[in-house]
């Protein structure tokens, strides 16, 4: 193995990019196979199929000249080491599950880019100052618990033990289900990683959305991740007879829910600082065609860069909520089911990848995250930074999710190059 000094190009062949980066979409092929589900792609936490995924994705691993584990709540790992016995841990990765019939690229690129970043150092006999770690997570989506991010927060030590009881949709619990896999649920602290000994954590992922593509762009730099907080709100009126109960008198929860759901969507709408707010599902009670609806609940789901904005958008839609409730005469109750707070990417590995992107005369836009992401979790214990690639379509949790094949060779261009610019910036020769 070679030292990496000075000397060594930052910049990648371009035939060399193209030929690792076709091996990493193919592979996001061969992973889409190991379905739960017949024409679609469905894979989660603790079942046959992530079983199968790790394993598979292990035998790329150590083919990329790395170690490979698993800890002790699932995660997959793989290590391309220095050769100083006390060097530090930069990590790359992103997640292996998926959410039913999904598209074949979400969080998976993302994991075997990292293995091919390792590939590629492997091949030019690099030896880092730091061990390289790829880490593909075992459930960022929650779709079999109901509880995301659960790989993520086991490493920053956030896993609560609560979750052993949470029971899937067939009665089985996560406890019983780690049994089965083949670990020891008591075991789950053992997974925590030791903050001192982490560089940062760097995720690329597909953008999920349709900015990038709106600027004819492949790659974006991520400045943060979207704070979110959820909720169910109910309206209770009265039911009552559709043709004897006059218009003025009515308790009518379903107009209220309407009324609240325009509003929702103008709040947000007027916010400065690309706030959004979502009413995705809505459940009338008693659901006749000529009874007036005497319980009306509605989902709420806002997002914000910040938490102070989320935190203002949010007061105005429970003012007006409350006003719409008052002036119609209904019962107005909320119940809280989810909240995350925004996560900034560390300005140092931004200007890391824009740079990097730059040495590629690539554009790099800087964007938020809507969606949520491992980084996330990772945030409290080490920096972190994303990398977006074009979604086509701004398509994602969909079969007819994609990539561009171009684009995919110039984020493995973008990321070995920040690679080798990380170890001449921090001076880690």
């Amino acid at each position: 193995m070679t030292i990496v000094s000075p000397q060594h190009s930052p910049l990648l062949d371009k035939e060399l990019a193209d030929q690792y980066a076709t091996r990493a979409l193919s592979r996001c092929k061969t992973l889409s196979t190991l379905s739960q589900m017949q024409g679609g792609i469905h894979r989660v936490y603790l079942s046959k199929e992530h079983k199968e995924c790790n394993a598979v994705t292990a035998s790329w691993m150590v083919e990329a000249g790395m170690q490979s584990w698993q800890d002790e709540v699932g995660n997959l790992w793989g290590r391309l080491k220095s050769s100083n016995p006390h060097a530090k841990r930069l990590i790359i990765g992103s997640h292996l599950d998926t959410v039913p019939n999904a598209g074949a690229f979400d969080g998976i690129l993302g994991v075997l880019l990292g293995i091919e970043i390792a590939a590629l150092a492997h091949k030019l006999k690099l030896d880092l100052p730091f061990h390289l770690d790829v880490v593909g997570f075992c459930d960022e989506e929650g779709t079999r618990f109901a509880t995301t991010l659960i790989g993520s927060k086991a490493l920053a030590n956030e896993f609560d033990p609560q979750w052993l009881n949470i029971e899937d949709t067939n009665s089985i619990t996560m406890r019983q289900a780690m049994l089965d896999f083949g670990l020891n649920p008591n075991d789950y602290a053992k997974a925590a990683l030791n903050k001192n000994e982490l560089l940062g954590y760097w995720e690329t992922h597909i953008e999920q959305g349709p900015v990038l593509e709106s600027v004819n762009q492949a790659l974006g730099v991520v400045t943060a991740i979207a704070g979110a907080k959820r909720a169910m709100l109910t309206l209770t009126g009265q039911s009552g007879h559709a043709g004897t109960t006059p218009m003025n008198l009515r308790q009518d929860s379903l107009a209220g829910c309407a009324e609240l759901v325009t509003e929702i969507e103008k709040l947000a709408s007027n916010a400065k600082n690309g706030e959004v707010a979502t009413v995705g599902q809505i459940q009338s009670r008693p659901g006749a065609t000529n009874v007036i609806a005497g319980k009306t609940t509605i989902s709420l789901d806002a997002r914000a860069q910040s938490d102070t904005d989320l935190a203002n958008l949010l007061s105005a839609i429970q003012s007006s909520a409350q006003s719409i409730a008052s002036k119609r005469n209904l019962m107005l109750d909320w119940q809280w089911t989810h909240a995350a707070d925004a996560v900034a990417c560390d300005i140092q590995i931004q200007h890391l990848f824009t740079s990097a992107c730059k040495l590629n005369n690539q554009a790099s836009p800087s964007l938020a995250s809507g969606a949520g992401h491992d980084a996330m979790a990772i945030a409290p214990i080490c920096p972190v930074g994303m990398l977006f690639i074009r979604s086509p379509g701004g398509i994602s949790h969909h079969p007819a999710e994609a990539v561009i094949d171009s684009d995919v060779t110039k984020a493995l261009s973008v990321m070995y190059s920040a690679l080798l610019l990380y170890v001449k910036e921090y001076g880690l020769f």
